[in-house]
């Protein structure tokens, strides 16, 4: 039996041609092979083996674009392209950033005395930590997926990487890899180097390998659970780094209605229906002050008009109509827009729900995937800070406001430190920029892990610290030898940084 592709835009079903994968252990059995390879690999060979990965998916950009939109019903251009372009983008990133090897946090301790008494020479850096399984997320067919940024960080690092192929886009995973697998061996990569798998059962036997090092899933938490349960069922656990659920708060200030109402219900409706809402970032809550009716019907009114957008799948549309009825069936929230299906496929209309600040509680803050706002309405801002105990911790918080109310709100933006991994102001949480100081992760259930899966960073969580005691210059990686000075290190507790040729 095949998998099939399904579009979201019609509803038509399509046979891939594309069998599930049941020779796992050979593949991860090439990707070994290939880290034997990696490991030993200069910085600057892996930075050339990136680049020529971002060359070969900007040079099947039509393809790939093509393909991906007939899989997730989103457009291939604008929306696609630039998705592609991100995922180039961050590939040429990262080897910028191993090119420089401040990421090695690459550290000399010399032998000498020391307040104990003599101290041997110890010498510490980061090193790959093995081949890589990577699930990517639906609603990113590229930038979180087969060719996203847990793929380009566990390359950067050193590590093979084998894809787990999304089941909403199968074909869009197939033509990733091989665009990818494509340049890697053109480049003179190791067979193995890059690797995938198709099917459920596949990728739960890929995480329970043992060649398998680490696993980056961005996905569901239902599904980030049952990943969890493989790996603490495995001889020797392995880290699972898990962007999982989100409802991103959003606070805005009585002086922000005020002074610019309009604009900010344009761009809360652009911020929770781009994309048909199904972003990782989007605002799932927003608080808004009881008095702002004007701000309330402007948005209610474009999401009224707004035409129906593909969810991703079918199960996607299921769970946001069961999610949406728990959110109203205690009757504390009530429906301010009701949710329309279109004519094909897996299409959906917006909806609004309104409740009391005081009313929210864990029971009524669980995200919906899609174009779902929740407008919580209170009197006081105390009564935000009441209401935030009962959303969980989330990738992103945002607050608007007016210059002369920061100070008052400081207490408030406190607060949201200890439950976001990113603070948001005055602008919207949706659009993620792929930069060295990024940080896309947040507090449990929003990810299991303090580190990012966005940006410089996030190949950290592919590294592991290693350290030389007394080792024979001859035996330590070239940048912890004494005359290598091209990038940042820290000698003796004094950190220089660098001389790059």
């Amino acid at each position: 039996m095949t998998l099939t592709s399904t579009n979201p835009a019609t509803g038509t079903v399509t046979d891939t041609g594309i069998s599930a994968t049941t020779n796992v252990a050979e593949i991860t059995a090439a990707a070994t092979a290939a880290f034997h390879v990696l490991r030993t690999s200069t910085r600057e060979w892996r930075a050339g083996l990136l680049r020529a990965l971002a060359d070969g998916l900007e040079a099947d950009r039509a393809n790939l674009t093509a393909t991906a939109s007939a899989e997730t019903g989103l457009a291939a251009s604008p929306r696609l392209d630039v998705e592609l372009t991100r995922s180039a983008f961050q590939l040429r990133l990262f080897a910028e950033a191993i090119e420089e090897g401040g990421y090695l946090e690459a550290t000399i301790d010399r032998a000498g005395d020391t307040p104990m008494g003599p101290g041997p020479d110890i010498r510490r850096m980061l090193v790959p930590i093995g081949p890589v399984a990577v699930f990517g997320s639906s609603n990113f067919p590229f930038a979180f997926s087969v060719a996203g940024g847990d793929t380009a960080s566990a390359l950067a690092a050193g590590n093979p990487v084998i894809a787990k192929a999304h089941g909403s886009h199968p074909l869009t995973s197939k033509a990733s890899f091989e665009a990818l697998n494509a340049a890697a061996l053109a480049y003179g990569a190791p067979a193995g180097t890059i690797g995938i798998v198709y099917g459920q059962e596949a990728g739960a036997t890929l995480v329970a390998d043992p060649a398998v090092a680490a696993v980056g899933f961005t996905g569901s938490l239902a599904t980030g659970r049952i990943l969890l349960a493989i790996i603490e069922k495995r001889e020797r656990p392995i880290p699972f780094y898990g962007e999982l659920s989100s409802l991103n708060p959003l606070i805005i200030s009585q002086g922000a209605v005020d002074a610019r109402a309009e604009a900010l219900a344009d761009g809360l409706f652009l911020s929770f229906t781009g994309s048909a809402g199904q972003l990782c970032t989007k605002p799932g809550i927003a608080f808004l002050p009881r008095g702002a009716t004007g701000l309330v019907d402007a948005i209610v009114a474009k999401a009224s008009a707004a035409a129906a957008q593909p969810l991703l799948n079918s199960r996607i549309l299921d769970a946001f109509g069961d999610i949406r009825g728990r959110l109203i069936a205690d009757g504390r929230a009530t429906s301010l827009v009701e949710p329309h299906s279109g004519d094909d496929g897996f299409t959906l209309t917006p909806a609004v729900l309104a409740i009391d600040a005081a009313d929210v509680t864990d029971a009524v803050a669980e995200e919906a995937f899609g174009p779902l706002l929740v407008v919580a309405l209170y009197d006081d801002i105390a009564e935000v800070t009441t209401a935030l105990t009962g959303v969980p911790d989330s990738l992103t918080a945002t607050v608007h406001a007016e210059d002369d109310e920061w100070d008052a709100l400081a207490p408030l933006v406190a607060d949201l430190e200890d439950r976001a991994g990113r603070l948001v102001f005055n602008g919207y949480p949706t659009g993620v920029r792929v930069s060295w100081g990024q940080h896309h992760g947040g507090p449990w259930p929003a990810t299991n892990s303090a580190h990012t899966s966005v940006g410089v960073t996030a190949i950290r969580r592919f590294l592991r610290p290693l350290a030389w005691q007394g080792a024979p210059a001859e035996l330590l990686p070239v940048e912890l030898r004494d005359d290598f000075l091209a990038i940042p290190r820290r000698v003796d507790g004094v950190l220089t940084l660098g001389t790059p040729a």
